[in-house]
């Protein structure tokens, strides 16, 4: 494999397997944790937990390991990921006690994390115009690999044990650490700086352009995920549909996020940042009119079209604005900046899961479609906020972290 398109290549692949050996057990814990829990309570506490707890771990770890990454490589953080992931994986897989789970799980969050530093490795692999383009490429490999490994695990636990499902996902990763170290070249990390002095590690996250655009990315992702919680009952007490179509509604928006990743990065490319902040927000604006209509319809087929249509949306969000944040940090900070962007995005993700839960529970499910479109009109006057800010500097000017 040689050149720089088919080290991406490789990379997407590897990431592709390695979100794939993650997504294996991911439907199915409640089920195992269901046959292990002495009570309902302990069940619906260990369920939570088991979810939440690699984001507490990967919120609280992924600034850590992106600075080490910059210091000593991105080669060999994917490696660390990979030897954490296969490690906790094989301790789940004859783990007994669903608060042994539960730790494991935060365990697995805190020491693995690959897909920062596999973002982080590519960087060095393009230019900074190419990086949307690229995290986009990557954030297509995670889709298809939550998607793929859930279909697998679910046939592996159709023929096999819940042990397998994790036994498997444990061989996978150990297959991807050899292709790492087979088949990726190195790459050095970046020179600090023309005098060799390192910013403080601070200074990174505290640029305001780049606080302003994690908010965003925070705001938009937070969004999204407000419905994952109470999405099944909702979509079973709305239109009284079988379980699959429930499970073909929610993969839709993967799907149609897929669908238009590239294109998306490829019409952001080149642009200015405040063109760039301009079409986000119109984004987040039709965003807010795709959840309106999820959550009036009372059509199966208009549901699910939406879904589609808002997965297709999201295309143009997070990898477009994880692209905006890593060119305004500098070259040497790109691991920092990169795990700060994974520490926030876990950050987020367990606040929307959590907002939307307390919502279920307090107004029902029906408050969520319009709570998130609120959501996302805040967000896009966010975004307009930020690019008026940007008007008022350089209009043509990327200021990079030192």
């Amino acid at each position: 494999m040689t050149g720089t398109t088919g080290v991406i290549r490789l990379l997407f692949a590897i990431q592709l397997v390695t979100m794939a050996a993650m997504e294996m057990s991911g439907p199915f814990w409640p089920l195992r944790l269901k046959e292990i829990s002495a009570s309902d309570l302990a069940f619906s506490v260990a369920a939570t937990g088991t979810y939440l707890a690699p984001m507490l771990g990967i919120a609280l770890t992924g600034s850590l390991w992106g600075r080490l990454g910059d210091r000593y490589g991105h080669k060999p953080m994917m490696l660390r990921a990979l030897a954490g992931l296969a490690l906790t994986q094989l301790g789940l897989a004859v783990a007994g006690d669903p608060w042994t789970i539960v730790l494991l799980r935060f365990v697995q969050g805190a020491c693995a994390g690959f897909s920062a530093p596999a973002q982080a490795y590519g960087v060095g692999l393009v230019t900074p115009e190419r990086r949307g383009r690229l995290f986009a490429f990557l954030q297509v490999s995670t889709n298809v690999g939550s998607l793929g490994g859930a279909v697998l695990g679910g046939v592996i636990l159709d023929h096999a044990g819940f042990f397998w499902i994790n036994a498997a996902a444990s061989g996978l990763c150990v297959a991807c650490s050899f292709c790492v170290v087979a088949l990726l070249p190195p790459v050095s990390p970046a020179p600090r700086s023309p005098a060799g002095v390192p910013a403080p590690a601070a200074a990174v996250w505290r640029n305001p352009v780049i606080l302003g655009l994690l908010i965003a990315h925070g705001c938009l992702l937070a969004s999204r995920l407000l419905p994952q919680m109470p999405f099944s009952l909702y979509v079973r007490a709305t239109f009284g549909v079988e379980n699959w179509v429930i499970g073909f509604c929610y993969g839709l928006m993967a799907t149609g996020f897929v669908a238009s990743a590239a294109l998306w990065a490829r019409l952001f490319e080149g642009r200015t940042r405040q063109a760039t902040l301009g079409g986000i927000a119109l984004v987040a604006l039709a965003c807010a009119g795709v959840a309106l209509v999820a959550g009036a319809t009372h059509s199966i087929a208009i549901f699910a079209a939406s879904y589609c249509a808002w997965g297709a949306l999201l295309g143009a969000a997070t990898p477009v604005l994880t692209g905006l944040i890593s060119r305004e940090a500098a070259a040497h900070r790109q691991g920092h900046i990169l795990g700060v962007v994974q520490s926030a995005t876990q950050a987020s993700s367990m606040a929307g899961v959590a907002l939307g839960g307390l919502l279920s529970q307090a107004a029902g499910s029906a408050a969520i479609f319009p709570t998130v479109a609120i959501l996302y009109l805040v967000s896009c006057g966010f975004l307009l906020r930020l690019r008026q800010a940007e008007d008022r500097r350089s209009p043509t000017t990327w200021s990079a972290s030192p």
